[in-house]
């Protein structure tokens, strides 16, 4: 009796579906913000706080303390059980609440689909602490030892399978979805577990972002073009500042004044500090370049990097180019007038497990051009960031260990001939898209490029302000994710008739 109303739910389904319905390290910028404030144009979500005992190594049998690992779960009332999908967003390195409230798209589409939705947090960050804590799971290099992508994609198949277990809803299929590092984890766990997810939609994923895939200064270059096409005389602006800020820096009470000018809480140490901060920015304008405000990384105006240049640009007579950047980055960093004073240690949404990672095995090599780029011109020296990474962890680097466990080199062989059903989303506003697949790979590895997309757009909630080529990307990606279900639904009504 329960195999019949198994099927009968199946191909149902099946039917429905077939119709449309670095400052870490010097030259290693973050895939997301330390300096991020939460901001007030999120949507709220209603979803429920659930908590899984994970193992905290999946590939020994050490007797080792196991860890509550964070989940939210929702739509539970209009999932089509036993066997509708499951939406499971792969979490990022920071508070799962704060990326299931910027991920509207997921949250969007899941009715129609009848979906159950689960947004899994990732080891180390927000609430899902090793050894109980955040200060002993950080404690030194022993008990870091355990924040790896291995172990992370470990965790999401092995919390969806005891999550499904306890539904009785082995049949439901996977669909994974992720931006940023959230889609590397969802494009890799697809590849590494394909019998556990059906797809991936793998937004801003740049996972040939690792050795020599791509030229090392592409993420700078990216960045640079951005505000070159708003403005060359902003990007010139910006180009001049970084000898005049250094310049200054070595004066008698140098850093101090800087330290007035740019309003910060603490006085500067080094003009290092400073540099770093306005390159955040700059960075993360890059990648929030969105046609609409937002509040992502910080309150933001719509074209963000069209507001900077507007202030960069049209200073009062005198100003000198210090003066024109900051009233350009305050843009960024301080949009509502709300701040005070600026705190170059915030890190409001527990990022930095990041460190960890980057002096570990996510090993990002970036360097800055003399011609192309508007920020200081530097190679990317691996022995100084070994170096660095002894000092913080005392760990070296694996650079080559990611693209060994996950691959990249040759990525186009190796994906069509052994993966299938993953999106790989980018727009090139984003400087993470030169480090991500930006062609078709075959029939069902897709890639949809946008010129005018900035960092995971498409995984944002749908709103009024929304340009036609994003509502068409987004619905591009909805069909997609039909197709993959209809062929789930279709075999397994298959095997039940048979």
């Amino acid at each position: 009796m329960r195999r019949f109303a198994t099927t009968f739910v199946l191909v149902s389904l099946c039917f429905f579906f077939v119709f449309p319905c670095c400052r870490a390290l010097r030259g290693r910028p973050r895939l997301l913000e330390r300096f991020a404030r939460p901001g007030n144009r999120a949507r709220a979500y209603e979803y429920e706080e659930r908590y899984f005992r994970q193992s905290l190594d999946h590939f020994s049998f050490a007797d080792l303390p196991p860890f509550d690992q964070r989940y939210l779960i929702a739509n539970t009332g209009a999932w089509a059980r036993p066997a509708g999908p499951i939406f499971f967003y792969c979490g990022n390195e920071g508070d799962i609440e704060w990326f299931a409230a910027n991920t509207g798209f997921v949250w969007d589409i899941a009715p129609r689909f009848s979906a159950l939705v689960v947004f899994a947090e990732h080891r180390y960050y927000g609430k899902s602490m090793p050894y109980g804590s955040k200060e002993k799971a950080y404690k030194n290099a022993e008990s870091l030892s355990y924040l790896t992508t291995e172990q992370a994609l470990a965790d999401f198949s092995a919390l969806l399978t005891d999550l499904k277990r306890n539904l009785s809803s082995e049949e439901s299929p996977v669909v994974l979805f992720g931006g940023s590092y959230g889609g590397m984890l969802a494009a890799w766990m697809r590849l590494k577990y394909p019998h556990i997810a059906i797809g991936a939609l793998a937004s801003s994923a740049p996972i040939l972002q690792f050795e020599d895939i791509v030229p090392p200064d592409t993420f700078y270059d990216l960045v640079s073009n951005d505000f070159k096409r708003e403005s060359l005389s902003c990007f010139e602006a910006i180009k001049e500042s970084w000898k005049v800020l250094e310049t200054q820096g070595k004066d008698n009470d140098g850093l101090l004044k800087l330290s007035r000018d740019f309003r910060l809480c603490q006085n500067l140490n080094n003009t290092e500090e400073l540099s770093d901060w306005l390159s955040s920015a700059y960075s993360y304008l890059a990648m929030v370049d969105y046609p609409y405000p937002s509040d992502f990384m910080m309150p933001l105006p719509a074209n963000p990097i069209k507001e900077v240049c507007r202030k960069i640009d049209n200073y009062l007579d005198g100003t000198n180019v210090l003066g024109r950047i900051f009233a350009g980055v305050s843009i960024y960093y301080n949009y509502t007038g709300n701040v005070d004073c600026f705190d170059l240690e915030d890190d409001p949404h527990g990022l930095s497990g990041w460190n960890w990672q980057a002096c570990t095995e996510m090993v990002m090599p970036m360097s800055s051009s003399q011609d192309n780029s508007m920020f200081p011109a530097y190679d990317f020296d691996y022995a100084a960031y070994q170096d660095q990474c002894l000092q913080d962890y005392g760990v070296r680097p694996r650079p080559r260990w990611i693209t060994t466990e996950f691959g990249g080199h040759d990525i186009k062989t190796a994906l069509k001939k052994f993966g299938s059903n993953i999106i790989f989303s980018n727009g090139l506003l984003d400087p993470w898209s030169g480090g991500s697949v930006l062609q078709n790979i075959s029939e069902s590895i897709i890639a949809l490029v946008t010129e005018l997309g900035a960092h995971h757009i498409d995984l944002r909630a749908s709103t009024k302000e929304d340009p036609d080529w994003l509502v068409e990307q987004r619905n591009t990606e909805i069909n997609l994710i039909k197709g993959w279900l209809y062929d789930y639904y279709q075999e397994k009504a298959s095997y039940y008739i048979l």
